[in-house]
């Protein structure tokens, strides 16, 4: 039970982001997922192009 407790305690230190705070870091979070996306899909598109010019060599 003392486990619990000292989470407890720690868990008020934490210091935590306000709403805008969060926000703006989901924001940010999901363009670079959106960024990384778009960048694999387009990547993945041109090695399938290649592969598919090689073969029909």
């Amino acid at each position: 039970m003392s486990y619990f407790k000292e989470v407890g305690k720690e868990m008020k230190r934490v210091t935590w982001p306000t709403v805008s705070e969060a926000n703006h870091f989901t924001w940010i979070s999901v363009m670079f997922i959106v960024v990384f996306a778009a960048y694999f899909g387009l990547a993945d598109q041109v090695f399938s192009w290649l592969i598919k010019w090689f073969v029909n060599l």
